[in-house]
């Protein structure tokens, strides 16, 4: 089959479109044709390699993606050849405490496939093998293509937002970086149960685009005082919620735009990890400072039940062949995107 793969660390000119033997399954695993894969930013992170991190190689990369089942292992349960599925992609060892107890993002042997996994074990290729735990029912009213891009992201903002922020009725959130794939989800959840919305881009088409997603209020975070205007759109009291993704370089404004017992709610850091915090503001407005990381299967499933009725719509912005893993890539590096990209094998 061919693939997407990579033996060591560097830019998008390590991507190699290689021909590699077909992943062999065991007997609690299905392989399926992938017929779309979403790319995500820990796409980009393991290509590059991160401190402190070993990645398997030679490496395959690619977390999200969605197909049709060809083999199945003897094992496997509710699932037959020709299902369309989309993958669930975090791997956890489903016996110790926190698996057991539906707190499977807290397994210490937990990993994101397409990630961590390999060697070659990952969504950019031709064909894949997955537990069949990790394979999920496509919605039927998705393409492959929308599939492919919903799955990490749809886990990622309900675990984010509902799980760990409680989001209610009423509250006014701050969503940064709506043109991300976790930014256009964000919205709709955050719309879905009842909140005022107000999200950041980086230019007027984003600003748009937003807006058009169910955003109340759009506002550029590279121009724009963000703190000043979250405070006049919500009468000097600040925000219930913020959906914080991005890191250093916007945390001191999250913080500062919070409400008294508001809750910052982080599962992310693309502009880096060290950010300034003053502790004034946490312990005297009582605000709360939420990790969240990944989720469970059964609120991926609980989010699929709103897709499956047209209530969040996954946001494809491109759709490259797979040879042109790299191009696309490089689209994800410059930010021009609103959504997801997607790659089509």
């Amino acid at each position: 089959m061919k693939a997407v793969v990579f033996h060591e660390h560097g830019g998008t000119d390590v991507l190699k479109y290689e021909e590699i033997s077909e992943p062999t399954i065991g007997p609690k695993d299905v392989l399926f044709k992938v017929r779309a894969l979403g790319m995500n930013r820990n796409d980009l992170w393991a290509r590059e390699g991160l401190p402190g991190i070993k990645f398997p190689m030679p490496h395959i990369s690619g977390s999200d993606a969605a197909g049709v089942i060809e083999q199945i292992g003897e094992a496997v349960e509710g699932f037959r050849v020709g299902d369309e599925i989309l993958v669930h992609s975090w791997i956890s060892c489903r016996s110790c405490q926190a698996c057991t107890s539906g707190q499977e993002y807290f397994c210490r042997e937990g990993k994101i496939w397409g990630f961590l996994t390999g060697p070659l074990d990952g969504a950019y290729a031709e064909y894949a093998k997955i537990s069949y735990f990790n394979a999920i029912p496509k919605p039927e009213n998705l393409s492959f293509a929308e599939a492919a891009s919903i799955s990490m992201v749809l886990l990622t903002v309900w675990h984010q937002l509902v799980s760990r922020a409680e989001i209610k009725p009423g509250e006014d959130v701050l969503i940064w970086g709506a043109g991300s794939g976790i930014g256009c989800v964000a919205i709709q959840v955050a719309k879905l149960f009842g909140a005022r919305v107000i999200a950041t881009a980086g230019t007027e088409e984003k600003l748009e685009r937003a807006c058009q997603m169910g955003a109340d209020l759009a506002l550029n975070h590279y121009t724009d005082d963000i703190v000043k205007r979250v405070k006049e759109f919500t009468g000097k009291k600040g925000v219930e919620v913020v959906f914080e993704h991005v890191g250093e370089a916007t945390w001191e404004r999250s913080v500062l735009s919070l409400a008294f017992g508001g809750r910052l709610v982080i599962c992310g850091n693309t502009t880096g990890f060290e950010a300034k915090t003053d502790l004034r503001f946490v312990f005297n407005k009582q605000l709360s400072l939420l990790g969240s990381h990944q989720g469970n299967k059964a609120e991926l499933l609980e989010g699929l039940k709103f897709v499956k009725q047209g209530l969040i719509k996954p946001v494809v912005w491109d759709t490259f062949p797979l040879m042109e893993a790299a191009q696309a890539q490089e689209m994800m590096y410059a930010g021009k995107h609103f959504g997801n990209i997607v790659l089509i094998p």
